[in-house]
C-alpha cells in the first residue's frame, strides 16, 4: 500500500469515528440528556458494569487520578452518578451510575444503533456486519479512550 493510500485510508477510519462520536453524542442529547461531553460516554462504558473506583476509571481513561475526580464530581453534580462505600476496600468510594446514569448509557446505545443502520443502508447489513469483524481484528486490546 502506498503512503498516500495508508493516509487516506487513516483519514476516512478518523472521519468516521469522529462522525458516529458526534452521532452518538447528538443522540444522546435528542433522547433529553444534556450537559455531557462525548468524553463522559467513556466514563460511562467503564461505570456501567458494577461501577469503579476513581483510580480505575483514570486507568480506564487515560488520565490523571486529579483529571478522573473532576469528572466524577461533574458527573455525581449533575445527578449521573453517585459516590458508594466500597463492598471491599473501607478507604475507597466506589462510583456508580444512577438510574439516570444508566436511561443515558441506553440512549448511547440506541444512538449508536441507530448510526450503524445508517451505514447499512449505505454498504448493506452484510458488510457492515464484515466490516465490524474486520475491525474487531485490527482493534487494539484494551478500553476504548477519549482523545482529549
Amino acid at each position: 500500500m502506498q503512503n498516500s493510500e495508508a493516509m487516506a485510508l487513516s483519514a476516512a477510519l478518523l472521519a468516521v469515528a469522529g462522525e458516529l462520536s458526534r452521532r452518538i453524542h447528538d443522540g444522546v442529547v435528542a433522547r433529553g440528556f444534556e450537559g455531557l461531553r462525548p468524553a463522559h460516554g467513556f466514563a460511562f462504558a467503564r461505570l456501567a458494569p458494577a461501577g469503579a473506583t476513581v483510580t480505575e476509571l483514570a486507568a480506564h481513561l487515560g488520565v490523571t487520578k486529579q483529571a478522573a475526580s473532576q469528572l466524577v464530581d461533574e458527573i455525581v453534580r449533575k445527578g449521573y452518578a453517585e459516590r458508594r462505600p466500597h463492598p471491599e476496600d473501607a478507604r475507597a468510594r466506589l462510583i456508580v451510575l444512577t438510574e439516570r446514569g444508566r436511561a443515558c448509557t441506553r440512549a448511547a446505545e440506541e444512538s449508536a444503533a441507530d448510526a450503524v443502520r445508517a451505514w447499512a443502508g449505505v454498504l448493506g447489513e452484510e458488510h457492515v456486519r464484515s466490516l465490524g469483524r474486520q475491525l474487531a481484528l485490527l482493534a487494539p486490546h484494551g478500553p476504548i479512550r477519549p482523545t482529549w
